[in-house]
């Protein structure tokens, strides 16, 4: 007498090690997309012209016009600030990447074949921001160490330049490239949330630039509260060593980092929270 057994009991069985190498499997994925598309060449070279080259013109011009500004320009004269100046403009560089990374599959339709060799949806998304905040990182403090020592050396007397062995300037410098990499996990979770370049872009640009523009026009008692949330008011306040004068109250660093994270986070949730109840 034969037995059938239950298709349930012949059907392999994922175990730990499997997971493991489905998840090594995904990851390998992910950066091989992301370093054979052209575009994440090329932003990354917009990215290293962009800080570099502020970084050594900003240098070169406060040491030629350095004895024609005023005491108070001189007072409140950070020169790790000067330096990671170019940060900023990075950081639309860095949010189109991000971008890019998620975005592009969908306008292509190769996220259907991502889908479809990595069935849960939640892993495709935090392999993405995994390899994304990898390359992030160490892009990101290359170029703000990059740009720190550089704009220093083309700072010449009597314009003062700072060193990483002085307080606050190995933590502005850190920070910068912190920032950086964060907020290409932020533009991640926009695409993955609006699944389109364009859009996706658009909104990164107005939440890191525009806002900040339209809470200024409100009265001074309701900017001032709102400004210290927004992310460019962080990103400024993380990579600078002294509080500039008239630049409102704003959270220490690291505070205003952690809050950085948590908008990083949060649009990386939501995105999940869609990526799984929406049809590829």
């Amino acid at each position: 007498m034969s037995t059938t057994l239950p298709s349930s009991s012949l059907a392999p069985r994922a175990t730990p090690t499997h997971a493991r190498v489905r998840s090594v499997s995904a990851l390998r994925s992910e950066w091989t997309k992301i370093r054979t598309v052209r575009s994440t060449t090329w932003t990354l070279v917009a990215l290293t012209v962009i800080i570099l080259g502020v970084a050594a013109i900003a240098g070169s011009a406060v040491s030629h016009s350095w004895r024609t500004m005023t005491t108070m320009e001189h007072l409140s004269f950070d020169p790790t600030q000067l330096s990671l100046r170019g940060m900023l403009f990075g950081q639309l560089v860095i949010g189109v990447l991000g971008v890019l990374v998620m975005s592009a599959e969908y306008s292509t339709g190769s996220i259907r074949s991502t889908l479809m060799a990595v069935p849960t949806r939640t892993k495709v998304l935090l392999t993405k921001a995994a390899v994304m905040a990898a390359l992030g990182l160490v892009v990101s403090e290359v170029l703000s160490f990059g740009a720190f020592f550089l704009g220093q050396a083309l700072l010449v007397s009597p314009a003062p330049h700072a060193t990483l062995s002085q307080p606050g300037v190995l933590r502005a410098v850190v920070g910068g490239g912190l920032v950086l990499s964060v907020l290409g996990l932020l533009a991640l979770g926009l695409a993955s949330i609006i699944r389109h370049s364009a859009g996706a872009i658009t909104t990164y640009v107005g939440v890191l630039l525009v806002l900040p523009i339209v809470v200024q026009a409100l009265p001074s008692s309701i900017s001032q509260p709102v400004l210290k949330y927004l992310p460019f008011h962080i990103s400024d306040t993380m990579t600078s060593v002294t509080h500039a004068l008239g630049s409102g109250p704003s959270f220490s660093p690291w505070v205003g980092f952690a809050i950085l994270c948590g908008y990083a986070a949060l649009a990386l949730a939501v995105g999940g929270w869609l990526l799984v109840r929406r049809d590829a």
